[in-house]
Parts: C-alpha cells; structure tokens; sequence
C-alpha cells in the first residue's frame, strides 16, 4: 500500500469521532472521495471517459477491522438527484458485454484510463487487486474481443471476501447509455454500515 493512501486512512480514521466524515482529495486530476467507519475505509473516484455506454468509477477498499468483510460491487449504488437510481453491474455481465462487442481502441482506453487513476495514487499496492488479476490476465487471451474481455475482468471490481488487514481496488460499471449517471451521491453498504459520500455532479 502506498504512503498516500496509508496517509489518507490515517486521516481519515483520525477525523472520525462521533461520526464518520467524508474526507475529499484529489490526485493525478481526479476527485476521490473517502469515508471510514467500523475499520473499514471505502475510497472512490469518477474516471474521466466513458466506455461502450458506461460510466467507470475507480474504488478501492481497506479492511482495517478484525472481521472478514464482503465486498460486493452490486451494493455501490449511485442515486440520482431527480430520485432515480443505478446499481454497479456484475463484473460478469460487464465481461460478457466485452466479450460481444469490444474492440481494439475501446481496450487501450479502458485500461489507460483506469491505471492513470490507479497509478496516480502513487502506485498504489492493494493485497487482492487489479494488479495482481492483471498479472494472471497477461498472455491468456488472442483476438481483440478475448483481451478486452480479459482486461475487463483483471480491472472490474470483483465480490470476494477481504481478511482484517487486507484491501482490494478495481472498476465498477453503471450502465449509462441513454441517460448519463448525473448528478447525485453514492452509497454502498458494507460491514454492518451504510457509507453515504457527498453529492457530485
């Protein structure tokens, strides 16, 4: 784990007293977002570009409680200022879109765009990984459409359990082709707790 986000979770456990505050940064020309509470520290950031009608946000979780936490990207939930909502899809079905349709270009921007938010987190090391899927992804896959869905799947933000002191980052898509996400907030409920972040627009 790198010194900026070590930093940053030391922040934001520092600020927690009574309740649990929401601590906003940027790095690398991206907004994130981090809130801690019951050890467990959720960070987020809007990637910049869309890709085949989604909208990509960055996350990453630290377990710093002494309880096995799940992770499950279909509880980060954006909500909409007009009242409506979106759910993260399943990295399945994100992958098994790629698979379809994906070409060449939508490959090199899709990982472009996603390690420039990773790496800019000054390198960034997570114990369970996009880094440590892409590893894995390397090498496997021939054809345009097999390595993006491979590149999707070492980048979405997979359901797994995360042991105390373990962390994890990766991608979740919202499908937003016909309307956009918008303006509003997310949320996402994880350990026993409802973390709810500012608005963004």
């Amino acid at each position: 784990m790198s010194l900026l986000l070590r930093s940053i979770l030391i922040s934001a456990v520092t600020l927690v007293s009574a309740r649990a505050q929401v601590i906003e940064f940027e790095s690398n020309g991206l907004k994130y977002q981090t809130l801690t509470k019951a050890g467990v520290t959720v960070m987020f950031a809007s990637l910049p570009s869309n890709l085949k009608g989604y909208t990509v946000m960055q996350i990453a979780v630290s377990n710093g409680s002494k309880y096995i936490t799940t992770v499950d990207p279909e509880e980060f939930v954006f909500h909409r200022n007009d009242g409506s909502h979106e759910k993260a899809l399943p990295a399945r079905t994100v992958v098994k879109r790629m698979l379809d349709k994906a070409n060449r270009d939508d490959v090199i921007k899709l990982v472009g765009t996603y390690e420039v938010g990773l790496y800019g987190l000054q390198r960034m090391q997570s114990t369970n990984g996009y880094e440590q899927r892409r590893q894995s992804a390397i090498g496997e896959f021939g054809g345009t459409r097999l390595k993006a869905a491979a590149a999707t799947s070492a980048i979405a933000f997979v359901k797994l359990k995360l042991a105390a002191g373990e962390s994890t980052d990766g991608a979740i898509f919202y499908e937003t082709e016909k309307r956009g996400l918008g303006a509003g907030r997310l949320t996402v409920k994880l350990a026993g707790q409802l973390f709810e972040f500012d608005p963004i627009s």
